[in-house]
């Protein structure tokens, strides 16, 4: 439930931070954003590990929200990148992924140079059990033009190199790919793995030790 009392902008802010106006990374967001900045985090009740698995199977995958205090954060941080890189994809590529080349050297998934596995730098508002990973491609992983959802050849594709590449070492797994309307990041390709209680060491082996932008990122 959004807090009635205050502006969205000031719920979950500490009253000796309080900005006096909506701070300009806030302003012109979504309805839907608003509604859930202005949500108290106390109130906000995380998703289950069932819950997840029943949304990627429905493919509701809109049902993905991230905590209100986090999704302020992301919104800031978003913000900032946009004025210091000029766009989201910028940072991504040159910071993040560090490719010099977004020219894949072969076949989707035939070499491991065109893939990257890093954290979700702005997970959802999930179990902390629940470990979210994106798989980022050189190569398109092809949609059906009409729905705008993966093509069957493409969704095999990206089972086999998640079965390959994750079942082996976890148990309990689900992947996706967000659909063309949902994503924050349109001009690299990329799709979602959320691992259950994975191990520590296959985490650092498979990210090559990556920590999250969430984890580095400090507002003010």
């Amino acid at each position: 439930m959004p807090h009635e009392e205050l502006p969205f902008w000031l719920v979950n802010v500490p009253r000796d931070q309080w900005p006096s106006e909506c701070p300009d990374f806030l302003r012109g967001i979504s309805e839907k954003d608003k509604r859930i900045i202005g949500t108290l985090d106390d109130e906000y009740r995380v998703l289950t590990w069932e819950e997840v698995r029943d949304i990627v199977r429905s493919n509701r995958v809109d049902k993905f929200h991230r905590l209100p205090s986090e999704l302020r954060r992301y919104r800031q941080f978003t913000h900032r990148l946009e004025k210091e890189y000029g766009s989201i994809m910028k940072f991504i590529v040159n910071e993040r992924l560090k490719w010099e080349s977004m020219e894949p050297k072969g076949e989707p998934f035939q070499y491991d140079d065109d893939i990257k596995i890093l954290y979700n730098d702005w997970p959802y508002g999930i179990d902390a059990d629940i470990v979210h990973l994106v798989v980022w491609t050189k190569f398109e992983l092809d949609d059906d033009a009409e729905t705008g959802l993966s093509t069957e050849a493409s969704r095999q594709q990206m089972e086999g190199y998640v079965q390959k590449t994750f079942a082996s070492q976890v148990k309990d797994l689900v992947w996706f790919k967000n659909w063309k309307s949902l994503k924050s990041v349109h001009a690299v390709e990329h799709f979602h793995v959320m691992l259950y209680k994975p191990d520590a060491e296959f985490l650092k082996e498979i990210t090559g030790g990556d920590v999250p932008m969430t984890e580095k990122f400090r507002t003010g």
